[in-house]
């Protein structure tokens, strides 16, 4: 789309001052932890790019509070290399770089806002290279470090992390199927025929380029067979999202052009679990409790 019509559906440029009082006025508040999901050309003709999208979201929260991302690496190897031709594996195994928390680029999947917070200064990445997390504020550090290798989406990863701070998520824009936090729900449900992987990636142990093997629930194809409980070419996240909403949990809101959601962390943990299990024949518990 181009700059004009970003202007005709925003009414005009969106800048900072601007996104922060929508984003105020959605329920966003200082002190906040908050794991946030940017569709950028959803808000319109933003004045400045990402870096105006974070800039407003730290005047909104402010130094006590602190801003969380998920940022993946574009770089990572498909999980399915070591099926490939034995030179090709060779070649990746002597040469491809390790993953490097200071410098591997974001997952480009995942939009233009991880990588700008990412440049700017005390940003804190956490160390696995898969399913990699960001954040910025004093409780960057409790969030981030110690990243679990094996099962990173669940207990003590920094999702869990997040529900226990009483971290909130924003979908700025973004469609509710990005909803990553689901994948907490996914990791902790206990229902049949969960799907996990086991991997490889180049990693730097104590400055040393090293290969590790890592597990995890499978995140990429889906963590379960969904397609008995949710309409054809639905997406999973984006149907427990909305029955999350209908149920009254979480605020809908526009920022700048872009409807946007605000959710308590601990709240799509609960409901994501209890439908999980409800759906696909776990333990009977009802969405909420």
């Amino acid at each position: 789309m181009d700059e004009r019509a970003l202007l005709e559906r925003s009414g005009g440029p969106v800048t900072r001052s601007r996104l922060a009082r929508d984003l105020a006025a959605l329920g966003l508040r200082a002190g906040d932890v908050v794991m946030f999901h940017t569709g950028l050309s959803a808000i319109g003709y933003v004045a400045g790019g990402p870096q105006t999208v974070v800039g407003a979201l730290r005047d909104v929260v402010g130094s006590r509070g602190t801003l969380m991302v998920t940022c993946g690496w574009n770089d990572a190897l498909p999980y399915d290399f070591t099926e490939w031709p034995r030179a090709w594996q060779d070649a990746l195994r002597a040469e491809h770089p390790a993953y490097d928390p200071a410098t591997s680029e974001a997952d480009h999947n995942n939009g233009r806002l991880p990588q700008a917070l990412l440049r700017l200064p005390d940003t804190v990445r956490s160390r696995h290279p898969d399913v990699s997390f960001a954040a910025l504020g004093p409780d960057a550090r409790a969030l981030m470090d110690e990243h679990p290798w094996d099962d990173p989406h669940g207990p003590d990863s920094p999702l869990a992390r997040l529900a226990a701070l009483g971290g909130r998520v924003l979908l700025l824009g973004a469609p509710l199927d990005s909803l990553t936090l689901l994948h907490h729900a996914e990791a902790l449900a206990d229902a049949p025929g969960k799907r996990f992987v086991t991997y490889e990636q180049p990693v730097l142990v104590d400055g040393e380029r090293g290969w590790r093997r890592f597990t995890d629930i499978d995140s990429e194809d889906g963590a379960f067979d969904y397609s008995g409980v949710v309409p054809e070419g639905a997406r999973p996240f984006g149907v427990i999202a909305r029955e999350m909403l209908a149920a009254g949990i979480g605020r809908r809101g526009t920022v700048g052009a872009a409807e946007s959601h605000l959710f308590e962390a601990a709240d799509v943990v609960r409901f994501g679990v209890a439908w999980i299990e409800r759906k696909l024949g776990g333990k009977a518990v009802a969405p909420g409790g």
